[in-house]
């Protein structure tokens, strides 16, 4: 019988907490950053009268169309510093995200009201979430990324599932920063001045952030990155990506499309659901409820991860996709009639299981499709692409559908790119002793 020595064991016991480190460095700066991104929708009711003429109508319209175009800005974020970090290391490129979103996180907090200097207003936080969509392009492929390189083999799932942890506990933060506010305050004082202390919060915090993320090590050498097709070395280049890996990009497209539809109807739309519904009892008893769940929400993740170590990842993938195709239109018809915060969060809760299917191992997924040269490129992209099209359009399309009574558009439209998502999880993935990661 073979006996790993006492210094192979210690190595893999120091290997071990330089993995779990470098997972929670990443996963915090991975919070602030999402944070900032989604203080937007949490606070977006409150804003929306500073930027727009509470005259218009269709202001509501207008902010979750500064929200959905936010993500047109996604694919160039991606290309930039998934290049960059294919090129010069996912640290720095980390580094430099997180520094773009710091500095808009301030500009909105400090912009002037529609009020002082009219259209003015709205065209800066246009501006200023225009290049917080070019640094998240960045930041989720290569942080995905780097998380996914950073775990030990047969921990991959378990660790990269911390990148969607993060993401949601971005959402949690921003919700309880809500509630805190809303405790604290009137919802006249929120709308008028609260909403710039969370805004001006993510800015701070985003700078502790950057310090952190200087202290992380790089989860690759030099010396471990692949070479092209030809044999020559083409980091993080799009012709080689184009060329040479269409067909795992156009994986990593497919199997987000479903995954990023579902996850902002069902973490974004659906708490809005439950919070309007709620705002004509008590508009706390809407928000302990959205962060209660969202909380359940990020339990789930690890979870999830840790099944797809022993079980693969497919399982999980489909898993998700059959209950998506089944369960969004029961969801987003039966949470506006509940009156009984229970049962809205049961129903809340579901659609949190079946999401969990994807968000908990989504990143390791798309990570294991590419090799090194061109990972955070590929994963990055694959999902910005998607994220743009399907994701940060969903707010929109369902607040265009509340507006012209056609929800069952919405459903069916929600229903296909999850159904076509599936269809990808089925016939293009695979259960791999090995994945290209491990080598």
């Amino acid at each position: 019988m073979n006996h790993s020595s006492p210094s192979s064991h210690v190595a893999e016991v120091s290997d071990l907490r330089r993995s779990v480190s470098n997972t929670l460095k990443g996963s915090a700066g991975n919070l602030i950053e999402w944070y900032d991104v989604y203080v937007y929708s949490a606070f977006a009711s409150y804003f929306e009268s500073q930027f727009f003429s509470s005259a218009d109508k269709n202001s509501a319209i207008y902010v979750w169309a500064i929200f959905a175009a936010t993500f047109l800005m996604r694919p160039l974020g991606a290309w930039y510093f998934g290049r960059y970090a294919d090129r010069f290391g996912r640290r720095s490129a980390l580094t430099f995200s997180v520094s773009i979103m710091a500095l808009c996180s301030f500009v909105i907090a400090l912009t002037p009201t529609v009020s002082s200097i009219g259209i003015g207003a709205s065209i800066v936080l246009l501006i200023a979430r225009l290049l917080q969509g070019f640094a998240t392009g960045g930041e989720y492929g290569t942080s995905a990324t780097y998380m996914s390189e950073s775990a030990l083999k047969g921990w991959r799932g378990f660790m990269s599932s911390f990148n969607y942890v993060t993401l949601i506990g971005g959402q949690v933060v921003a919700q309880l920063v809500l509630l805190i506010l809303l405790l604290l305050f009137d919802h006249h004082q929120v709308a008028v001045w609260g909403w710039r202390l969370a805004f001006g919060l993510g800015g701070v915090a985003a700078i502790g952030v950057y310090f952190m993320r200087k202290t992380m090590d790089e989860s690759l050498k030099r010396t471990d990155l692949d070479t092209g097709k030809d044999g020559k070395n083409h980091q993080g280049s799009m012709i080689e990506l184009l060329t040479h890996y269409w067909k795992p990009l156009l994986v990593c497209l497919l199997v987000t499309a479903g995954g990023t539809i579902a996850f902002y109807t069902y973490s974004v739309t659906a708490p809005r659901i439950i919070q309007s519904t709620f705002v004509g009892h008590d508009i706390i008893v809407g928000s302990v409820i959205n962060l209660i769940m969202l909380g359940f929400l990020m339990v789930l993740q690890p979870m999830g991860g840790a099944l797809s170590d022993i079980w693969g990842r497919k399982p999980l993938l489909v898993f998700f996709g059959i209950g998506g195709v089944l369960y969004t239109g029961f969801m987003l018809n039966a949470l506006p009639a509940q009156t009984s915060w229970l049962s809205a969060a049961l129903i809340l809760g579901g659609g949190f299981i079946i999401l969990t299917g994807y968000t908990s191992i989504n990143a390791v997924v798309k990570a294991e499709l590419f090799p090194s040269h061109v990972r955070a490129l590929g994963v990055g992209f694959g999902y910005a692409v998607a994220n743009s099209l399907f994701g940060g359009t969903a707010p929109l399309l369902y607040q265009a559908s509340l507006a012209t009574q056609h929800m069952s558009l919405f459903i069916g439209y929600i229903t296909i790119v999850i159904g076509i998502s599936l269809l990808t999880y089925i016939f293009a993935i695979r259960n791999r002793k090995e994945s290209l990661l491990d080598r």
